[in-house]
């Protein structure tokens, strides 16, 4: 693959986006408390978000949003997820959503988003679905769980295998089982609180259902974004999965960072127990820390370099590759691990002072543990990346 050096401005993204998240950081950041006490964004926090267009970094223009680059959009999680890791995390889950505008027939994207200025959508996976074929549209019955951000969504998505009308499954031309996302109002589904959970608390990924709901023929989508895409831009060449990848990796390098800063202040002034000097005189700390910074300065930089290069190909006109999108998915995946590795660095030499509820560092461990939980942070996408290098069998599926 042609190397195209990433200048200093294809890393920065746009300034003034960023600007107006970097904005909002402290705002998010006190209302952590009461995202964790009320497992909710709160209603407060969602009006000066929206009134931010944090919800439309990668809508479509077409539809009312600011169809921002990869880079920004990393640099916007990552800014945020310093303040509160569940608000950056929503953010993320509701932009890769909101690229769905993409694939609708122009009329229904803008019913959806453009006409509402507060429109979000979320989704989640659901393993007993299915959407049965009738006449104009499909009778969508499931149940969907891991909804991030469902409870202020205005929109669900509910992805179900396509069964004709007698019962059998639709099959594409290859003879593999056509699956579709019906996009169904918020106040019709059914809601069950299942998230009672380590870390991201705030997300509210909780579990919705539907039975027997018809959804119109033009309210149902493909996730194969090369098939249905009618938008133009680059940004709808790149997959909603590599803007995923990317958006969770800046929510595990924000709660990093505010990690080591918060451990910082606190090696500075805190001596240990039986100690007669802070912790920061500690050589055992001091070189654990240099080694925990440069790992998540390097897999930041690497991930950043990485897609700004990319991106740089796919807006001269090139399609997303398969090499393209296995290294965004290892560079994500190392960033989210180095991450943890930071945050734990900074939650075990931090001492009995991290593990009170009201310290900022006893949150961020979960959050990170979190993270690392979740199909993103999965260790297994090492071996996707290995298998695919060496030329053996790689499953593809989440690349």
């Amino acid at each position: 693959m042609d190397t195209l050096i990433p200048t200093a401005a294809d890393l920065a993204g746009d300034t003034a986006v960023i600007s107006t998240a970097e904005a909002l950081r402290p705002v998010v950041e006190a209302t952590a408390a009461e995202i964790e006490e009320g497992r909710r964004l709160p209603p407060a926090l969602l009006d000066r978000l929206h009134e931010a267009r944090l919800f439309r970094l990668l809508l479509p223009r077409s539809a009312g949003g600011i169809e921002t680059d990869p880079i920004t959009f990393f640099h916007v999680i990552e800014t945020i997820a310093r303040g509160d890791a569940s608000t950056a995390w929503c953010l993320s889950q509701a932009g890769g959503c909101a690229m769905s505008a993409a694939y609708l027939d122009l009329p229904v994207a803008q019913a959806i988003f453009g006409d509402d200025p507060r429109a979000v959508l979320a989704w989640g996976p659901g393993p007993r679905v299915r959407a049965v074929e009738c006449e104009g549209g499909y009778r969508v019955t499931g149940v969907w769980a891991f909804a991030s951000g469902g409870r202020h969504a205005t929109w669900l998505g509910a992805h179900c295998p396509i069964f004709q009308a007698d019962g059998t499954p639709r099959r594409d031309a290859q003879g593999r089982p056509v699956e579709r996302t019906m996009l169904v109002p918020a106040s019709a589904v059914e809601w069950t609180d299942i998230w009672n959970v380590v870390g991201l608390r705030g997300t509210a990924s909780d579990q919705f259902a539907l039975t027997d709901h018809f959804v119109p023929a033009g309210h149902s989508m493909t996730r194969e974004f090369e098939l249905e895409c009618r938008e133009p831009g680059p940004l709808y060449r790149m997959s909603a999965m590599t803007c995923y990848e990317l958006g969770f990796s800046g929510v595990a390098l924000g709660i990093a960072r505010a990690s080591l800063d918060t451990f910082i202040d606190v090696a500075r002034n805190k001596v240990p127990r039986g100690k007669s000097s802070p912790i920061r005189d500690n050589a055992v700390v001091q070189t654990n820390l240099a080694q925990v910074e440069v790992g998540i300065r390097s897999a930041r930089a690497f991930l950043l370099q990485s897609v700004a290069e990319i991106w740089k190909k796919v807006s001269a006109g090139d399609k997303l590759s398969i090499e393209q999108r296995i290294t965004i998915r290892m560079a994500s995946t190392n960033a989210i691990h180095r991450a943890r590795e930071a945050v734990d660095f900074a939650y075990n030499a931090a001492g009995a002072t991290a593990i009170f509820e009201n310290h900022p560092l006893e949150r961020r461990f979960r959050d990170i543990h979190t993270v690392t939980q979740q199909l993103q942070g999965r260790l297994s996408h090492f071996e996707t990346v290995g298998a695919w290098m060496l030329g053996a069998e790689a499953d593809l599926t989440f690349v």
